[in-house]
């Protein structure tokens, strides 16, 4: 462990998709392996603002990076996780006051396609959040005041949406994405 450990120094602890390639290079030559894999997982806090009052506080997301390096051939994968809301249609359809929603977490890996430089396409964790919650009913805050309930409520009203057809919309706008692979 302690060889990991001075791979990471050399590099400053920074561990980007950018620098992932060069800590399995130099890793692999460290151990006198054929192959390396790390897997970093960590909480991405994003600011969000309320949708009415504008109130922020911190929405986090976990998130995970995984670089391997199999001879010449490396590999990055992105994953998010981002908790949403669903509104069930079926319910909305049979019922005369509100619907059945839930709390559920999508939970999306990427790989980017390969740049002629060698590096990985970059994609950026707000637009894999943005993608998944613009696939829900609603996305989830922070903190909401009575009149971002309100709005959140009924934009979830209003946007129905089965988990199928959440997945879906989701794989469709990733599928979509000329970066991703």
């Amino acid at each position: 462990m302690s060889r990991f450990i001075e791979v990471l120094n050399a590099h400053r602890g920074e561990v980007t998709m950018r620098t992932l390639p060069a800590i399995l290079s130099e890793l692999t030559q460290r151990l006198e392996a054929e192959r390396a894999r790390i897997q970093v997982e960590f909480p991405y806090f994003f600011e969000r603002r309320a949708p009415v009052t504008g109130a922020t506080g911190l929405m986090d997301y976990e998130c995970s990076f995984v670089g391997e390096l199999n001879g010449t051939v490396d590999d990055f994968i992105l994953g998010v996780i981002v908790p949403v809301r669903s509104l069930c249609p079926c319910s909305k359809e049979i019922s005369d006051y509100g619907a059945h929603n839930q709390r559920g977490h999508v939970s999306i890996d990427v790989r980017s396609r390969k740049l002629p430089d060698g590096c990985h396409d970059f994609v950026w964790i707000e637009e894999i959040i943005a993608i998944a919650e613009e696939s829900a009913s609603s996305p989830l805050f922070p903190l909401l005041k009575r009149p971002d309930e309100r709005h959140v409520t009924m934009h979830a009203y209003d946007h129905p949406v089965f988990v199928e057809d959440l997945v879906r919309a989701a794989a469709v706008r990733l599928r979509d994405d000329e970066r991703i692979t």
